[in-house]
């Protein structure tokens, strides 16, 4: 079910913080993901994946792959994009020097597909509602849904993941990486920040 977490997963610690989930987590939370996608699409031929950059490309390749596996219509050479959302973020103002990356859509297109948005943290929900105004200028999905490796909490906007690897309480002061074997050279989500006594707070 969206939005259900993984099972408690034993923390270890790391020179950049508390270890929350590890490669073979971060795997079978894919897996999951991916088979949640399939079941509530019926099936995914009409599917397109958009990963948003950075890690959030990574995990939609990592999706595109195990969709395939379950269902021979979804092509990952025509079903997957990314989509940069630098020029819709309502922080612009503030960082004008921010570089803008690319946007590259699915070969299959997104009229009147199911969007999937894939990306590796969710938190205040500002990148999701930058996602959806750039959609809107781009075409017009039948539906846009949502996959989050990490729901961290602290929404300031009315967003919910439809697809969550792990919901993970956090505190703001905290911080939430996740480490991808292509970009960083392992699989891990970890968590910085948090007090000893605070140690049991993710499992809440």
């Amino acid at each position: 079910m969206p939005g259900t977490p993984e099972d408690p997963t034993t923390s270890a610690p790391d020179a950049d913080g508390t270890v929350v989930l590890g490669a073979s987590d971060v795997a079978r939370a894919l897996t999951r993901i991916a088979h949640e996608i399939v079941e509530r699409a019926k099936g995914a031929q009409d599917v397109v994946l958009l990963g948003i950059p950075t890690r959030g490309v990574t995990l939609a390749a990592r999706l595109a792959e195990r969709l395939a596996a379950i269902d021979p219509d979804f092509d990952p050479t025509r079903d997957v994009g990314e989509l940069d959302v630098t020029m819709y973020r309502d922080d612009l103002r503030r960082q004008p020097t921010r570089a803008v990356g690319v946007t590259r859509l699915p070969a299959a297109g997104i009229e009147g597909k199911t969007v999937v948005l894939v990306d590796d943290v969710l938190y205040s929900g500002r990148t999701i509602r930058a996602a959806l105004d750039a959609i809107g200028d781009l075409g017009r999905p039948r539906a846009v849904r949502l996959a989050a490796l990490v729901d961290r909490g602290h929404r300031e906007l009315p967003i919910r993941p439809d697809f969550v690897g792990k919901n993970l309480p956090t505190a703001t002061s905290e911080r939430v990486r996740v480490r991808l074997a292509e970009v960083d050279g392992e699989d891990a989500v970890l968590i910085s920040g948090r007090s000893s006594g605070d140690a049991g707070e993710g499992r809440r």
